[in-house]
């Protein structure tokens, strides 16, 4: 079934027995001597690997499934314990009128923006930032759509590391910049968009300025694995089954790697079987979609898109570094990718408000997503869902002010109140 196997031969490389191993041309390399976040040998990405991957004999225990967070998770971690804040272990809710409304057997939505800093973010830095300390940095370098700076800026903060973001110019929410003013970041404004500020941190990178903790860094995608371990567990423990298929935005598609990654880890372990992998299907805005491009060419590569353009800031995002671990992950678990308007994004968010679920326009891509692929028949009716929302709506408070409803004025009086109302 997996395109990237999954092997526990340890190398002589391997470090307690974790180590890099290259997707591409399968070079190995120890996890923390020197720093590398690409292969030396051919550039392919790097993925990390383990000796030995707990068995999970407790997998989707009603106990269990609630408590504990990322670091739950340590024994299929680098380490027992990170640079905790804490995080992970967030809500699975409940939408019954979206349920209704689109049509599938079961709709529960991962809400990923209960986070400390408030997206899954948190889940990456965990580790990141640990790995960090081991390696013996002091500069921690990130690119930013506005969510990852907010939660570099926290961990690295927590840890007491220097934390360098690199923004584009005037093309991130006020609160996602807030948050890492707040806790001390030196944000540099780029003029030009996301990927080329990510271009500038990984030459950054390579010259030993900083350490580089985007996506890009394989420890990264370890963190945010525990998105698909928590959906699984919380899933069975209340539906009695794994999810069929889960939806989730795509921007750099960490996430969707992280996820296949986790997949095939439990299916290596037998925790489940090749028939339990839920379907991985990707949502992209319509002016940021070079992945939904690729699948629907039948590419095995992305082709980057220059100019990108969307109101879900959070996916502006052209050139996807991801990408060759993301695109067997939607196509080996029978998944697809689908590109949706900002327009079905905005009322996908107030669709997601009226259920109390407040989030971030580029979360509410999944659900909108959802609905175009229920209507095309691609989504059965049968299929039992989870809707991955990925930053809280008070990351971008004015475009949730502009999708949401407006303040009405009226005089300090309660009769004057009262026939207002009226009117």
């Amino acid at each position: 079934m997996t395109h990237l196997e999954i092997t526990q031969d340890e190398p002589a490389e391997a470090t307690d027995g974790v180590w890099l191993t290259c997707i591409e041309c399968g070079e190995h390399f120890p996890p923390f001597e020197g720093i590398r976040y690409t292969c030396d040998e051919c550039g392919g990405l790097l993925e990390v690997r383990y000796a030995d991957l707990p068995t999970f004999e407790d997998f989707g225990d009603d106990e269990s499934a609630f408590h504990g967070g990322v670091w739950r998770y340590s024994d299929a971690l680098p380490f027992d314990e990170g640079v905790s804040l804490p995080e992970g272990n967030t809500p699975l809710h409940d939408v019954p009128r979206l349920e209704d409304e689109i049509g599938v057997e079961r709709l529960r939505v991962k809400h990923e923006g209960m986070n400390p800093t408030g997206s899954f973010k948190d889940r990456g830095m965990t580790v990141g930032v640990r790995v960090a300390q081991e390696i013996g940095v002091d500069r921690l370098a990130c690119a930013s759509t506005g969510n990852t700076s907010a939660a570099l800026s926290a961990y690295g903060s927590r840890a007491g590391l220097e934390v360098l973001v690199l923004l584009p110019a005037g093309k991130v929410a006020a609160g996602k910049i807030a948050q890492a003013s707040l806790h001390g970041a030196r944000i540099l404004e780029v003029d030009g968009n996301f990927d080329r500020c990510l271009d500038i941190v990984k030459d950054l990178a390579d010259r030993g300025e900083a350490y580089l903790l985007n996506s890009l860094n394989p420890f990264r995608l370890e963190g945010q694995k525990t998105i698909a371990l928590e959906i699984m567990e919380q899933f069975r423990a209340e539906e009695g089954q794994f999810p069929d298929r889960i939806v989730l935005p795509v921007g750099n598609a960490g996430n969707t790697a992280a996820l296949y990654k986790a997949f095939r880890e439990l299916e290596t372990t037998g925790a489940i079987d090749e028939n339990q992998i839920p379907k991985i299907t990707g949502v992209q805005a319509a002016g940021s979609a070079p992945l939904v491009e690729a699948i629907e060419e039948g590419w095995d590569h992305i082709e980057r898109w220059d100019d990108v353009e969307t109101k879900a800031t959070a996916i502006r995002i052209g050139n996807p570094v991801n990408a060759p671990k993301a695109l067997p992950g939607v196509r080996e678990t029978g998944g697809t990718a689908v590109a949706v308007s900002d327009e079905e994004i905005t009322d996908a968010q107030r669709s997601l408000a009226e259920e109390g679920v407040g989030v971030e326009p580029a979360s509410a891509a999944s659900i909108a997503g959802l609905r175009t692929l229920r209507a095309e028949g691609v989504v059965g009716d049968d299929e039992q869902v989870v809707c991955l929302t990925t930053g809280h709506l008070l990351k971008d408070p004015d475009a949730a002010a502009e999708a949401g409803t407006d303040p009405e004025p009226v005089p300090a009086d309660t009769d004057d109140v009262l026939e207002h109302l009226r009117s």
